[in-house]
């Protein structure tokens, strides 16, 4: 069951995404910082939380859960650092992500040959 939620919660956020890119003159780039910003939002707003809870890795795997994890690591640190806590704690939080992110990326960079697309 676990995993039927993640898959309708994970799709529901494409299908909104394909949304966005078909039915509007919205960039792909701008539709990944309007999921990251989203994520951002409705975790300070408390509503991302119970979505997370439902959908595990359906809301943490796409880029609203990076906005979420970036917004619960700010959080944290203003707790526990104080007024610092806002330029430490997303970045904290996401450093795995990001070490990972560019770790692969330059691994597949390596792996692969480089072609012009025409």
């Amino acid at each position: 069951m676990d995993y039927l939620k993640a898959f309708i919660v994970g799709g529901l956020f494409c299908v909104i995404a394909q949304i966005l890119i078909d039915k509007t003159k919205m960039t792909p780039a701008r539709i990944l910082v309007l999921y990251v910003t989203a994520g951002v939002a409705l975790t300070a707003v408390g509503l991302y939380e119970p979505i997370v809870q439902f959908a595990g890795a359906g809301a943490t795997v796409p880029l609203t859960g990076f906005g979420y994890t970036m917004a619960k690591g700010v959080i944290e640190a203003i707790q526990e650092k104080g007024m610092i806590g806002i330029l430490t704690g997303g970045t904290a939080a996401g450093a795995a992500g990001i070490a990972s992110a560019v770790f692969f990326g330059y691994v597949a960079a390596l792996l692969s040959k480089p072609s012009d697309k025409s």
